[in-house]
């Protein structure tokens, strides 16, 4: 079974509300409760050799979409800090996205300029260790458009959940707030893991 990991240090984070994070907490935790009652129902179903109906076909569509709110969650409160931190030169995420989007400055408008596309989802920097580049990609839906194989870098929601609170409609805003609180060392760790 899985459980909900504790985000609290994020408490107090620039330019996030606690009432903002405090529910974002909560949806995030749903999800985790979710992921644990369709493994449950799953697995009974199994057990009454019920996987030929209606009701086993939905509940294994669902899983991904819940399992996958889950996860990316997870992947965004981790990706986040108090103060943010820097991309600093020696690192290899640095060196990367220099090689393959010319400068961190061009990188950054691009993936900003992803966020900024009209819609709800999610902003992923995405690695693929098979030809070796990065992508910012939007996803709509939690389980729908992600590149198969490729590996998380960094995680932005994009959902009005995890800005509306603060920031209404003002998603430049948001998007402004974010970047001055990612945690590039866990990003750089989530590259250089993947690159291992």
């Amino acid at each position: 079974m899985y459980e909900a990991q504790k985000f609290d240090d994020l408490l107090g984070l620039e330019g996030f509300s606690e009432k903002l994070l405090k529910n974002h907490f909560t949806l995030y935790a749903g999800y985790v409760t979710h992921v644990n009652k369709a493994l449950d129902a799953m697995e009974q179903m199994a057990k009454e050799d019920k996987m030929a109906t209606q009701a086993y076909d939905e509940m294994k569509r669902r899983f991904g979409w819940e399992f996958d709110g889950m996860r990316l969650h997870e992947l965004y409160f981790e990706n986040l800090m108090k103060g943010g931190s820097a991309l600093e030169e020696k690192m290899a995420l640095t060196k990367k996205i220099v090689a393959d989007f010319g400068s961190v400055e061009n990188w950054t408008k691009q993936f900003k300029a992803t966020a900024s596309m009209r819609g709800i989802g999610w902003v992923i920097l995405y690695y693929d260790q098979t030809a070796d580049k990065l992508f910012n990609v939007w996803i709509n839906e939690h389980d729908g458009g992600h590149l198969a194989g490729c590996v998380p870098i960094l995680v932005l929601d994009m959902f009005e959940h995890a800005y509306a609170t603060d920031y209404e409609i003002k998603k430049a805003d948001y998007i402004e707030a974010f970047m001055k609180v990612i945690c590039f060392h866990t990003a750089n760790s989530r590259f250089a893991n993947a690159k291992a």
